[in-house]
């Protein structure tokens, strides 16, 4: 019957498709090709009346053959990639996309520029307002095209000097290339959305030209408009922009704290904590020590030598001013349960003695202060220095047993 035969159908379409899955998650690429074969001829032969859409899936399952095919060659990707181009209008934008970056991959960037200008021309009836964010992604990919040209010929101007390099096309044809990477990139970047590497190349191109404010505007609309998602990275842009023109520790700090709310293990929480320990304020030094505590909770800052010696630094001051052992306390009542175990095991005092003897100075320290002249990480590591006479390690063992009181006041 009818019925029967649309269902049979149907069925040997999701079995191929299914085939078509594990041959590719196999890398089986020779197999996938020919079930997707067989899939094409099966739709051909479809004449039931259910809404079907495969132009997509294959669109991506062949791109993905093709670029891993070993008899595939960029010229059969290109013509593929073409037809598919003409199968579904909606997605015709997308497939231009994928084509230019899949020819970047390759090497052939003037080929990819030149895919973006025609697609950048499309106009199809309603279908080009209803593809408007796709239409401002491919002119803002042309703009990053235009940027990297524009840096090519910075590189030379740069290399020959500015003042005793004659070739005016040089220089013309960098100014054309700003101009045209400018207006694009300038456009992308109002829509909301995380657009990292056009910001920065942006800002490159506007701080080249010594317009420094329009390059400050840009960064902070990206790092505090509100209807911008949260990025760290929008946050980094920023201070490094700052810190490169010299800008009051202020505005440096201000920049960070909000990079420490979101990602409190950030690299560059370094710095902030080193800023904030120079401060006068008791306000920010207490911040600093939160800081600091926080990065290294995480296990990606276990050995940073850095972290622990700002850490003990700081640690370090309070016991000896006797003042602020309530900052110190707080920050411990949180971590007492786990960083012993996490931090300051004799498994850990081993390896890092015998892998960084600076690293297991500086964690010595802090244990000792913060779990007594009795912690296992502590006595291992000022017994092993003491034995191999280093002096630091002498004087560091001195220092916590005065201090040994103050673990009795910060674990009560």
């Amino acid at each position: 019957s009818s019925s029967e035969h649309k269902l049979n159908f149907k069925k040997s379409k999701e079995a191929c498709l299914s085939y078509i899955q594990d041959a590719m998650l196999q890398k089986q690429w020779k197999r996938a090709a020919e079930f997707l074969t067989f899939y094409i001829e099966s739709l051909e032969k479809d004449f039931s009346r259910e809404y079907v859409n495969p132009s997509e899936m294959i669109w991506r399952i062949g791109s993905e053959i093709l670029c891993h095919h070993s008899h595939s060659s960029m010229k059969e990707f290109n013509s593929f990639t073409e037809q598919m181009k003409t199968l579904g209008v909606k997605r015709y934008l997308k497939v231009c996309l994928e084509h230019a970056f899949h020819l970047l991959c390759n090497g052939q960037i003037d080929e990819a520029y030149q895919n973006l200008s025609m697609a950048e021309s499309w106009r199809f009836g309603e279908q080009t307002a209803i593809q408007d964010k796709e239409m401002k992604l491919v002119q803002a990919y042309r703009g990053l095209l235009d940027y990297y040209s524009w840096s090519k010929q910075k590189n030379i101007l740069l290399e020959h000097g500015l003042d005793g390099f004659e070739d005016l096309s040089v220089e013309q044809e960098m100014h054309s290339c700003f101009r045209k990477a400018a207006v694009n990139l300038k456009e992308i970047i109002k829509v909301p959305g995380v657009w990292d590497f056009f910001v920065k190349c942006y800002v490159d191109l506007l701080e080249f030209y010594g317009d420094h404010n329009e390059a400050r505007q840009v960064l902070n609309e990206y790092a505090y408009n509100s209807k911008f998602p949260a990025n760290p990275n929008a946050h980094v842009y920023l201070y490094q922009f700052l810190k490169r023109h010299g800008e009051s520790k202020k505005s440096l700090i201000s920049a960070l704290k909000i990079l420490h709310d979101i990602v409190p293990s950030h690299e560059l929480m370094i710095d902030f904590n080193t800023m904030l320990q120079k401060s006068k304020k008791r306000k920010k030094r207490r911040l600093g020590l939160e800081v600091i505590f926080a990065a290294l909770d995480y296990a990606g800052w276990k050995e940073n030598v850095k972290a622990w010696s700002c850490l003990a630094r700081q640690v370090k001051q309070i016991v000896i001013s006797d003042k602020h052992l309530d900052w110190i306390k707080q920050e411990w009542n949180s971590r007492k349960d786990w960083w012993p175990a996490f931090h300051f095991s004799r498994y850990l005092a081993k390896r890092n003695w015998q892998e960084n003897k600076s690293l297991s100075y500086e964690k010595a320290l802090v244990a000792g202060i913060l779990l007594g002249k009795d912690c296992k990480y502590f006595k291992y590591v000022s017994h092993q220095g003491c034995k191999a006479q280093v002096k630091r390690f002498r004087i560091l063992k001195k220092f916590v047993n005065k201090h040994n009181l103050v673990y009795v006041r910060i674990s009560g």
